[in-house]
């Protein structure tokens, strides 16, 4: 994954820079293609919030999993206010970065909201998050993990 945001900088939603390589190092990364002004995306949000609070806040050692936003937003402060209103503690992609259309058109997206979940080279584990968390919720995070290759006691 930290080939994917090599040489880039990422934020937290309290507007913070973020090494990639360090942020994401050994994790499970759910890059998230998603806007304010995109109604599912809304309503999809606060899900992703709940799976993304209860793997990182309530288990223990918390899941080895992080999201990062690829805004389709207006503009950055639209962006800013979507990530204010309703995500999680996760990272995003500045919204001035370019790098976005690059990550839209390598993971074929054509459509929002979508949560493709990738292992740490960028390869994809799968690129239907966000069904499988609204089909399976936290049990899906298994799945993920072993597609991974990353190798750490996790029970969900």
């Amino acid at each position: 994954m930290v080939d994917v945001f090599s040489g880039r900088l990422l934020v937290s939603k309290d507007g913070r820079s973020v090494d990639p390589e360090e942020a994401l190092q050994n994790k499970v990364v759910g890059l998230y293609f998603s806007a304010g002004w995109c109604s599912p995306c809304r309503d999809f949000t606060p899900v992703l919030c709940d799976f993304y609070t209860e793997l990182l806040e309530e288990t223990q050692p918390p899941a080895p999993f992080e999201v990062v936003f690829i805004s389709s937003d207006h503009s950055a402060e639209d962006m800013a206010g979507y990530m204010h209103a309703m995500h999680g503690d996760w990272l995003a992609l500045p919204f001035h970065d370019p790098y976005k259309h690059d990550l839209k058109k390598k993971y074929n997206i054509t459509a929002i909201p979508k949560l493709v979940i990738v292992k740490q080279t960028g390869e994809v584990i799968t690129d239907k998050g966000r069904k499988q968390i609204r089909d399976k919720g936290l049990s899906c995070f298994r799945n993920w993990l072993e597609g991974a290759d990353i190798f750490q006691n996790f029970s969900s």
